[in-house]
């Protein structure tokens, strides 16, 4: 965003400081400079507020206290910065401010509180002094903030103030008909803050967020526009924070993984629904302790907790190499709020540590088995060029850190004390070599948790909202590659897919936002009982059904078998017959290719129902036909060209795809070939679908029953609309 700037002061205490303790790139001070800039130039209130837009745990504490040392040199007094609900929070946002302008509080230039643990009596010495007060979005610490600004300390409410709401998203946004106590009690919040700004006579505000959907797409009337889309309600302006280069995030986790052979392709290892149930909550009838190091129902933790010591030795082995300081590292297991099911879950890993241990006592060959088969995994996710150790050197420093009890497993929620969670720095406290951390809501957001290389999630994600599963994800961060290269993350197939299709849903957005795209629209549709599309509620973002429509965008079924080989044989000459006659009356023929024609998309939907019926679908996977040509009718229908209602078939016949990918034991999603079929797709879809039917001979050494079968990929128009659509189980890759 282009902006008319004030002649700033760059060269104030405050920012100098920072700037030196922080050595800031260049694009970074510049978006300091635009947002402050901007906070003096355009009035803005929490119903239009500065936003500062980064990626989740992507350095957005940098950027807005770079911009308060400047926003102080520049006429601001005093900078209220809101934080979470959280006490851990409140201290972490505390430490961090004090350390950035420690030398300022020194020599009595600034004063940074608590505003619950505030002085009673400020003195006019003290009130001379440029303020920060920390406080949570909570009631009490609202009315705390009122009483200070408007009864105390009258003179405040005078001043230049600038308000920074940091991980802001529900707390200014009021829903209508809404039953979540949560969200009930955000709009309360965000009552008291629109009243407190309201009564001061300068003040900005600036909200900071990685997530800031529910802010930039709610409509002004929440009432459905003529062209089936939502205006965004826009901020009064937005600045985006810089991704540094050691940042790693959704695009490693979900789509390098796709790269077969890159170390991301590596990180998901799944685990099973019956895992989580039994994790949830006690029971000694289905949990046999001493089945923990051999049972298949524990295989997912047992998994994370062998990979995870193994990880980490093999990383300090690799320091040791190098002469570098050995670090500790962390592992989150993260999959229910309750303090009973965190205390049944210590008790099943402090099992597990002392089996191991028995294990080693005892010489059991179970031990060497386990180290060996998370060792082999990592040998698959090595880096080119840094030091891999040997087997034996790596079981010999895993037997030795259970022996010298270097392991910690660790309860992590609010009944703790916040002094005993965090360190100086005002991140999560390592104490061991190996922390193993079982959290809650205090993991929820916020927290920073260094050398992370382990992640363990279970949280129901059809009862979040999309800004709160994505700030789970506390393994995005700044991250050394190499310590990617021995990073797991364990969750069930069906949270897996929620997240991955809520990063996209980011990734995309965000896109759209930044380019300007589709003339900053974003189009909500559903699909209603009769199957027909129609305009939804942007309250729609808030599910984790939704499906997001690009341009070029691939959907296709996976996770499927096909059916026995004689029931198929008879469904093919049908599905194959009704192929002739389609190709024979079709509206065009590609001039350089007949294997590429247009046909009506009601022609398709009825080859899609009989392809349907050869499939079997695994546990955990699905293939929603309606919702799958209901995409499809909606992408045909919006044109005006002459083409309109029509989709391209691409047909390509006599390949043999097997049904599993050697290089990770995971279901094949990639049939089509980009240089061919799906290049081809993508000239073609300009204004209408494209459909690459591929002809499998589905024989059994590839894994399927001997049988030939169909496999549809639907490929989304160029001319594609950034579009959210509301429906249930199209598998997207």
């Amino acid at each position: 965003m282009e902006t008319v700037k004030h002649e700033l002061k760059t060269n104030g205490t405050f920012f100098s400081l920072v700037c030196k303790k922080n050595n800031y790139k260049t694009e970074e001070i510049n978006v300091m400079q635009n947002t402050v800039n901007q906070l003096l130039k355009i009035s803005t209130t929490s119903k239009k507020p500065g936003m500062l837009l980064g990626h989740i745990q992507s350095g957005k504490t940098r950027s807005f206290l770079g911009s308060v040392g400047l926003g102080f040199d520049n006429g601001f007094d005093a900078a209220i910065i809101l934080t979470k609900n959280s006490n851990a929070l409140v201290k972490q946002t505390f430490e961090r401010i004090e350390g950035e302008f420690s030398e300022c509080i020194e020599e009595d230039k600034l004063a940074v509180y608590n505003i619950m643990k505030m002085p009673v009596k400020l003195r006019k010495f003290e009130l001379k002094k440029k303020l920060v007060i920390v406080l949570k979005k909570e009631k009490k610490n609202m009315q705390r903030l009122e009483s200070l600004l408007f009864e105390m300390y009258p003179d405040l409410a005078t001043q230049k103030i600038l308000f920074i709401d940091d991980e802001a998203d529900f707390a200014s946004v009021a829903y209508d008909n809404v039953k979540d106590k949560n969200i009930i009690d955000l709009k309360v919040i965000a009552g008291q803050i629109d009243g407190i700004r309201a009564r001061l006579s300068d003040a900005a505000y600036l909200q900071v967020t990685a997530t800031p959907y529910s802010l930039y797409l709610q409509p002004d009337d929440m009432t459905v526009h003529e062209h089936k889309a939502f205006q965004p309600k826009r901020p009064a302006f937005t600045e985006l924070v810089p991704v540094h280069d050691k940042y790693v995030g959704g695009e490693m986790y979900f789509d390098k993984a796709k790269e077969d052979g890159h170390m991301a392709s590596y990180l998901y290892h799944e685990i099973q629904e019956e895992e989580l149930e039994i994790l949830r909550k006690s029971d000694k009838r289905k949990v046999k302790v001493n089945y923990l190091l051999t049972g298949e129902r524990y295989d997912g933790i047992r998994s994370a907790l062998i990979h995870f010591i193994v990880g980490s030795k093999i990383r300090n082995i690799q320091q040791e190499k190098t002469n570098q300081r050995l670090e500790k590292y962390a592992f989150i297991m993260h999959t229910i709020t309750t303090k009973a099911s965190h205390q049944w879950q210590e008790e099943v890993m402090l099992h597990m540590e002392e089996q191991l241990r028995e294990a080693i006592e005892k010489e059991d060959p179970v031990f060497d088995q386990l180290v060996r088969a998370a060792y082999q995994d990592f040998v698959r996710s090595q880096m080119k060029g840094i030091y891999f150790p040997a087997f034996d050197e790596v079981l010999s420093n895993v037997r030795e850190a259970l022996i010298e009890e270097e392991l910690l497993i660790e309860i992590v929620n609010s009944e703790q004390d916040v002094d005993n969670l965090l360190d100086k720095s005002g991140e999560l406290k390592l104490r061991t070599p190996l922390n193993f951390f079982i959290g809650g809501q205090i993991l929820d957001r916020g927290i920073t948790i260094k050398n992370l290389i382990g992640f363990y999630y279970g949280r129901n994600p059809q009862k979040f909202q999309q800004d709160t599963v994505l700030q789970h994800s506390r393994m995005y961060g700044a991250r050394p590659f190499a310590d990617i290269a021995v990073t797991r993350f364990y969750t069930t197939k069906r949270i897996y897919d929620v997240m991955e299709q809520m990063h996209e849903f980011d990734a995309e957005l965000r896109r759209a936002f930044e380019s300007g795209a589709n003339s900053g629209e974003v189009t909500f549709i559903q699909k209603d009982i009769d199957n027909t599309i129609l305009p939804c509620n942007p309250n729609k973002i808030l599910l984790s059904s939704v499906q997001m429509l690009k341009p070029g965008k691939r959907m296709l079924p996976t996770g499927f078998q096909t059916i026995a080989k004689s029931y198929l044989e008879r469904q093919m000459k049908k599905i194959d017959k009704y192929m002739e006659v389609m190709k024979h009356t079709a509206k065009a023929v590609h001039p350089k290719d007949a294997r590429c024609f247009l046909i009506k998309k009601e022609k398709i939907q009825e080859l899609l129902a009989m392809i349907y019926q050869t499939y079997e679908f695994e546990d955990g996977y699905e293939w929603d036909l309606k919702t799958y040509c209901a995409v499809m009718n909606y992408l045909s229908e919006e044109t005006d060209t002459n083409r309109k209602g029509y989709v391209w078939i691409i047909l390509r016949q006599n390949r043999n795809m097997a049904r599993i990918r050697k290089s990770t034991d995971r279901f094949e999603d990639a049939p089509d070939t980009k240089q061919d079929e799906l290049k081809i797709a993508r000239n073609l879809a300009r204004v209408v679908p494209a459909l690459i039917l591929i002809r499998q001979n589905g024989a059994e050494e590839q894994g399927w029953r001997g049988g030939a079968f169909y496999w549809p990929v639907l490929v989304t128009p160029e001319e594609t609309k950034t579009t959210v659509f509301a429906g249930k189980g199209v598998k997207e890759r």
